[in-house]
């Protein structure tokens, strides 16, 4: 009887990590805007949501940054990159399968810590995008393709598997607030750096579509949770 509540905090912090791997990640170049607007000074709705048209320029910087990388160190072109590994029929067979299992994951972990502090600083965070309509799913397709293209395709080939997910990490550290150290933070980096390296292993055996499917599809999941949190909010804020 008496190693229940220790087993109760253990099986608790168990599904915080599983939740952060597949909720908390859903992350991805968003966050590269989303560090110009974390702290604003008027309050969470001082500034206008960050536009669709910026994420698009952000993942074109992205890809211009990867491609340069690729051309200088690598011997085969971009285009090269992006094919490289299974067929294609394969990779986007096997994205799709891991992809729709960890959307799943994610959704059902946004349910289960709707009220905890790391969901509502992701939604506090993210609310700041444009959030509107389908605009969750265009963003998750630039995030998916921008970030495994520069970090899976272009950098974890120079740096290591290891190096580049600890880069991605260090990229999202401010939208995710990392400098409050605390353990709820400790566990949602952990859940970060390891879907960084799934998904950098997706690109080393399967190719680096895999890796973009599966990440958009994580994104998707993550940005329509919180666009249902913030209509949600909608009501409470103005009743």
């Amino acid at each position: 009887m008496g190693d229940r509540p220790v087993k109760k905090k253990c099986h608790r912090t168990s599904l915080l990590f599983i939740d952060n791997v597949a909720f908390g990640s859903a992350e991805s170049l968003l966050s590269v805007a989303v560090t110009q607007f974390s702290e604003p000074s008027g309050g969470p709705t001082a500034a206008k949501p960050i536009s669709l048209r910026r994420q698009f320029l952000i993942c074109m910087g992205m890809c211009a940054i990867a491609s340069i990388v690729i051309a200088l160190w690598f011997p085969r072109p971009v285009l090269g990159v992006l094919l490289a590994g299974l067929s294609l029929p394969w990779q986007s067979a096997v994205g799709l399968l891991i992809g729709t299992a960890l959307a799943l994951g994610t959704l059902i972990g946004s349910r289960h810590k709707s009220q905890s502090g790391s969901t509502r600083r992701m939604v506090e965070n993210y609310g700041k995008l444009d959030l509107r309509g389908w605009n969750p799913l265009w963003i998750a397709l630039l995030a998916g393709f921008g970030e495994e293209l520069l970090f899976r395709g272009a950098l974890q080939p120079l740096v290591g598997l290891w190096i580049s997910s600890l880069l991605f990490v260090l990229v999202h550290a401010r939208a995710y607030r990392f400098r409050q150290f605390n353990k709820a933070v400790l566990i949602q980096a952990l859940g970060l750096f390891a879907m960084s390296i799934a998904l950098g292993l997706m690109a080393r055996f399967a190719g680096l579509l895999t890796a973009m499917i599966v990440h958009a599809a994580i994104d998707v999941a993550g940005l329509y949770a919180i666009q249902r949190a913030l209509i949600a909010a909608k009501p409470a804020a103005t009743g």
